[in-house]
C-alpha cells in the first residue's frame, strides 16, 4: 500500500469517527426500561418483570397504566401518585426495586413497604404484577 493510500485511509477513518451516531432505530426510541421485582419478607419470595415504556405491550399485565403512571412521574419513583386507599397495619413486608433507565437516565431504586397494600398505594399498577 502506497503512503498515499495508507493517508486516504486513515483521513477516511478519521472522518468515520468525527460523525455523530447514527439514529436510534424506532423500536430503540423508549422511554424507559425497568426490570422491576417484589420480594418478600427474608426474599422467602420474589417475582420479577420487565416494562418497556411507552410499548403497551409485553408480559406486564398493566404495561398500559404503568408507563403513564411513570410518566407523570417523569420516572422517579419516589414520585409516583399516591392512592388513597386505607391499608391494614398488617407487618408482612415486601421490597420493590426497579433498576434500568427512564429517558437515558439511569434509574436504580429500591424501597420497603410493611405490606402490599401499602406497596400497591404508594406505586400504584407499576407494581402490580
Amino acid at each position: 500500500m502506497s503512503v498515499r493510500t495508507q493517508a486516504a485511509a486513515v483521513g477516511a477513518a478519521t472522518a468515520l469517527l468525527a460523525l455523530p451516531p447514527a439514529p436510534a432505530a424506532a423500536d430503540d426510541q423508549n422511554d424507559g426500561r425497568l426490570f422491576l421485582t417484589v420480594s418478600g419478607s427474608q426474599n422467602t419470595w420474589i417475582r420479577g418483570i420487565r416494562l418497556i415504556c411507552p410499548a403497551a405491550d409485553g408480559h406486564h399485565p398493566h404495561a398500559a397504566d404503568a408507563c403513564k403512571a411513570l410518566a407523570l412521574a417523569h420516572g422517579r419513583l419516589e414520585e409516583l401518585p399516591e392512592a388513597s386507599r386505607t391499608c391494614a397495619p398488617s407487618r408482612d413486608p415486601v421490597t420493590a426495586t426497579a433498576d434500568g433507565d427512564w429517558h437515558g437516565a439511569p434509574v436504580a431504586w429500591r424501597r420497603t413497604f410493611p405490606n402490599t397494600c401499602a406497596l400497591e398505594a404508594a406505586t400504584g399498577p407499576v407494581f402490580r404484577f
